[in-house]
């Protein structure tokens, strides 16, 4: 009955967002506490939010300071060196931009963040792909794919927890699933090549001084933005026109590309600042800081990597000495607080919005009755193939479960299973990683939500557009592992 309530509470949750009935934050929390009556645990609702709640803090609190520590790393320019290759690179090619986005995403996760990279990213491309009326479900879908498979280093998070539950060394599971992985992030370039390539069909190719010159032609015409929800969808320059048709709807004190006939002045005065977020005269630039920012920025990603402090506790210390350094000035603090404000509410809302949903899954027992379900269901014929098996597993499990409830939970019970058939633990945990590129599209991955906040898509658009890409990508990874007799 647990795993039928679990279940069904999980589809409707999707099916809700999906269908854009219900926002997010109130689907994550309302959807729960209905299904926690219909357990007959009602009575302890209280007690799961606050377990649930509790459990996430730390990361809500990591991802508060994390988003004002990389804002204002951006704010002063520190990333803008990277992103001025990225673009050079793009230029007003949507063949170039998605690749880029890809590229980008994956170097800046070498820092095992992924918060961190989809700050970076969309700060850096959201301007583009505004510019060019690029769909902007295209950049967050190939953002997180391409850092579902960097999240795979051992300083990212799953490796070491299969590490730890297995009782393994990291640098054993890991170094091994290097070609694989290699592979998937192959796949992530070719899958945004041939994104690109739809994109490019779609809306032609122009240089950017073309693209900036459309824009200020058009800055009177008052339209209506198409939104586009796929690669596919068609805008007004038709395919291959050549022609980038730069849309705006005009009145009252603003104007901006993202906003609708019933939009608020200052839903466009906000598109207008983002689409110069990297303007090279922006007054919170420090040039004479950014040595200072680049030591700051290095000195805490070791610190995170080492283990010297709790992450949050880094991101604190870095945030508040960060804003002190740059804007020393109390009222230049505040306006930099109150800039990036939007996105710390939005975030760590999700957040403890999903510890309702993660308390009440993990408080009735929902969660371990699922899983016991999927591993009693295997068949005993394929004990010796459960390395295979835990990779397929790992798709949809590390999606509708924590990555804490997987390896701390699922893991040990697959590795058992594995080991009486003469499955190397080793095997298991690796296979237990190929998971990850559609794990980080799950609703309960706070960072995701960074992701289709800064992007302003409907996580409910990002899902549907990503989870065959994703789901695409592991066993692409998955494959190769095979192939090359690391799984």
């Amino acid at each position: 009955m647990l795993t039928i309530l679990g279940f069904t509470m999980i589809a409707t949750f999707l099916v809700l967002i999906m269908m854009k009935k219900m926002s997010p934050i109130a689907a994550l929390v309302l959807i729960p506490a209905l299904f926690c009556v219909f357990v007959g645990k009602g009575a302890h609702l209280g007690d799961y939010v606050i377990e649930g709640v509790g459990t996430l803090a730390p990361t809500a609190a990591m991802l508060m300071f994390a988003i004002v520590y990389f804002g204002v790393m951006i704010d002063v320019g520190l990333f803008d060196p990277i992103v001025r290759g990225i673009l050079k690179f793009c230029k007003a090619d949507p063949l170039r931009i998605v690749v880029g986005t890809a590229l980008l995403a994956a170097i800046v996760s070498l820092d095992g963040d992924g918060s961190t990279t989809f700050m970076i990213t969309v700060s850096a491309m959201y301007p583009l792909y505004k510019r060019l009326k690029m769909s902007l479900v295209v950049m967050t879908g190939v953002a997180a794919t391409a850092n579902g498979v960097m999240n795979t280093l051992p300083w990212g998070g799953p490796t070491a927890r299969a590490a730890t539950a297995l009782k393994l060394d990291a640098g054993d599971i890991f170094v091994p699933m290097i070609p694989a992985l290699a592979v998937g992030l192959v796949a992530v370039i070719a899958l945004s090549y041939v994104l690109g390539l739809r994109e490019r069909k779609r809306l032609g190719v122009l240089s950017l001084t073309d693209v900036l010159t459309d824009e200020k032609q058009l800055v009177e015409e008052p339209e209506t933005e198409t939104v586009l929800v796929g690669a596919g969808a068609t805008a007004s320059g038709g395919p291959g026109d050549g022609k980038v048709r730069m849309t705006k709807t005009t009145g009252g004190a603003g104007s901006g590309t993202d906003a609708s006939d019933d939009d608020s002045d200052g839903d466009g005065e906000e598109d207008d600042i983002r689409l110069q977020g990297l303007d090279p005269n922006r007054p919170t630039l420090r040039p004479k800081l950014y040595w200072f920012n680049a030591l700051l920025t290095a000195t805490l990603l070791t610190a995170m990597i080492m283990e010297l402090l709790p992450i949050p506790v880094l991101f604190v210390l870095a945030a508040a000495l960060a804003l002190t350094v740059n804007f020393p000035h109390i009222p230049d603090q505040k306006a930099r607080l109150a800039a990036h404000a939007d996105n710390v509410l939005n975030v760590s809302g999700m957040v403890f919005a999903a510890a309702v949903f993660t308390g009440v899954l993990q408080g009735t027992g929902m969660v371990d009755s699922m899983a016991n379900w999927l591993v009693d269901g295997i068949p005993d014929g394929m004990g010796p193939h459960m390395a295979l098996v835990t990779g397929v597993l790992s798709l949809p499990l590390t999606y509708f479960m924590s990555n804490d409830g997987f390896y701390f939970g699922v893991l040990p019970v697959l590795a058992e299973a594995g080991a009486a058939h003469g499955v190397s633990p080793l095997e298991i945990a690796r296979a237990s990683l190929v998971g990850q590129p559609l794990h980080m599209s799950s609703p309960l991955v706070p960072a995701v939500y960074v992701l289709v906040g800064m992007a302003k898509v409907e996580f409910g658009d990002h899902t549907k557009f990503v989870v065959k890409w994703a789901a695409l990508t592991s066993l692409v990874v998955l494959g190769a592992g095979i192939l090359f007799g690391i799984i």
